[in-house]
């Protein structure tokens, strides 16, 4: 499994480009402003898109996505959210009023997007991925995804905070290889951290003392700005673990 980071920027700027994760060439996960940076052969490569949740930095490609590809593939892209996340969707991008609804277009019998509504703990294959969504913790309702492979496993948080339910899901999770996970806030922005949902460097790491497994850590969602400060308090917060914090073009290789 390739995953290859076209974008884990917790905003926007020169070389930031917001979540969004191709793996294997074919599958999405999320549709942040990343897969502007794709040409169109790329983009037409794309089957499925796995959805974490609704805000617009993990969804805005989507909606262009769909304008670009119109015409050019002879297959629906297939996007898997949880009920929550479609309806947000439906009702308030693929609306006719912010952009076309490309669920009935060209036709209702044929349309360009199909939704499909996904259960945490469901398991979804594609090819020889066994994609697993798991609730967490966020402003909206969201969730992770555990992407398994015959080479081991890698999980992705998407956007959470501290609490059981994502520690839970990893936890029971038979091995965890790689994990990225968010830490978008420095400490000093503590409470605003809190308020969004997000992870501070301190909170994270000793949140992470609840994790039974060791992988290695790929730290993504920092806000703008803040890199250097979140860098130099996760040195002093992450001490022992293997860590790296991702940037546009990286990779993880299972």
């Amino acid at each position: 499994m390739q995953i290859r980071i076209l974008g884990c920027s917790g905003g926007i700027g020169p070389g930031l480009r917001t979540t969004s994760l191709l793996v294997d060439g074919h599958l999405l996960i999320d549709a942040g402003t990343g897969v502007g940076d794709l040409d169109a052969r790329a983009l037409a490569a794309i089957r499925t898109v796995m959805l974490t949740h609704s805000h617009l930095d993990h969804v805005c490609g989507l909606a262009f996505m769909a304008d670009n590809l119109f015409g050019e593939i002879d297959h629906p892209l297939q996007v898997h959210a949880i009920p929550e996340t479609l309806s947000v969707l439906r009702e308030h991008i693929f609306n006719w009023k912010v952009w076309p609804d490309f669920t009935a277009l060209p036709s209702p019998e044929q349309p360009l997007l199909v939704f499909n509504p996904l259960a945490a703990g469901q398991s979804l294959t594609i090819d020889d991925l066994t994609l697993t969504p798991f609730r967490v913790c966020h402003t909206v309702p969201a969730i992770g995804y555990a992407v398994a492979t015959d080479a081991g496993l890698f999980a992705f948080s998407g956007d959470t905070c501290a609490g059981d339910t994502l520690w839970n899901a990893l936890n029971a999770l038979p091995r965890l290889d790689h994990l990225m996970i968010e830490v978008a806030f420095p400490n000093r922005d503590g409470e605003l951290a809190e308020l969004a949902r997000h992870f501070t460097p301190a909170v994270l790491g000793a949140e992470l003392a609840r994790l039974r497994h060791r992988p290695m850590l790929h730290l993504t969602h920092a806000k703008p700005g803040a890199e250097a400060r979140i860098a130099d308090e996760c040195a002093a917060a992450l001490s022992g673990w293997r860590y790296r914090h991702l940037k546009t073009g990286d990779s993880i290789t299972l």
